[in-house]
């Protein structure tokens, strides 16, 4: 593997994803099977007043701050049980140093591009499918219970769709995944993002492009107090 000098991304453009062998790879060096799998694991910096704002106004910012680093952690702690690579796709507002410091050199890491979270998504597509990816599925930060069944259920959707996507409760959607050749970046045009219609919108736009659509059950994202409760009394059991 290489490092890319300016960005921070580490390369593996190079690798030859059908040879079935395992490497070493990411934090505790865990084993991953190169093939043609790619997530891509959209975070942001746990700076005060750019994560969870919604919780910040009811919580305070260090707080809201403390709780989306753990659940970054969290999903961390679940991605690394997998045998797919994965990208951290980091906000390129913030210094990567500052990430790194906190999360260590283990990691591929890959700068967002775009003026909007669409286009930022669209390119995170292209990028994957640039490093000959076959099956590329991304996801957010917001759902730290996301279980790793449901990425691989995304993964294996896709060797007969063309398609996946995972609901929220909140009218957007957790995961979104194509194949390489069916790849659209037009479904990423025109939604208002953070909007109840998020999810609606994305699937009359896989519709418009004839895409056989595979879709995940609905979890739900915490960006309220609200959620935080409800996800805390779930795994209390109450």
């Amino acid at each position: 593997m290489k490092k890319a000098k300016k960005t921070g991304v580490q390369s593996i453009s190079k690798t030859n994803r059908s040879t079935k062998r395992s490497i070493g790879f990411g934090r505790g060096m865990r084993r991953v099977i190169l093939e043609d799998r790619c997530l891509l694991f959209f975070i942001k910096n746990p700076e005060k007043g750019k994560v969870k704002t919604r919780l910040a106004s009811a919580i305070g910012d260090k707080m809201a701050v403390k709780l989306y680093k753990r659940f970054l952690l969290e999903m961390l702690f679940t991605l690394n049980g997998g045998t797919f690579i994965f990208y951290l796709c980091y906000s390129p507002e913030s210094p990567l140093s500052n990430l790194k410091d906190w999360l260590g050199d283990d990691y591929l890491y890959m700068p967002q591009t775009g003026e909007d979270l669409g286009e930022r998504m669209k390119n995170g597509f292209v990028e994957a499918i640039s490093m000959n990816f076959k099956r590329v599925v991304l996801i957010g930060s917001d759902i730290p219970d996301l279980p790793l069944e449901f990425v691989e259920e995304a993964f294996n959707s896709l060797r007969e769709k063309d398609a996946v996507i995972g609901p929220s409760l909140d009218g957007g959607y957790y995961l979104i995944g194509f194949k390489n050749e069916t790849f659209s970046p037009r479904v990423f045009d025109g939604i208002h993002w953070s909007t109840e219609s998020v999810f609606e919108k994305t699937l009359k736009a896989l519709d418009r492009e004839g895409l056989a659509v595979h879709t995940l059950k609905p979890l739900r994202d915490i960006d309220t107090v609200n959620d935080l409760r409800i996800t805390d009394l779930r795994k209390k059991g109450g």
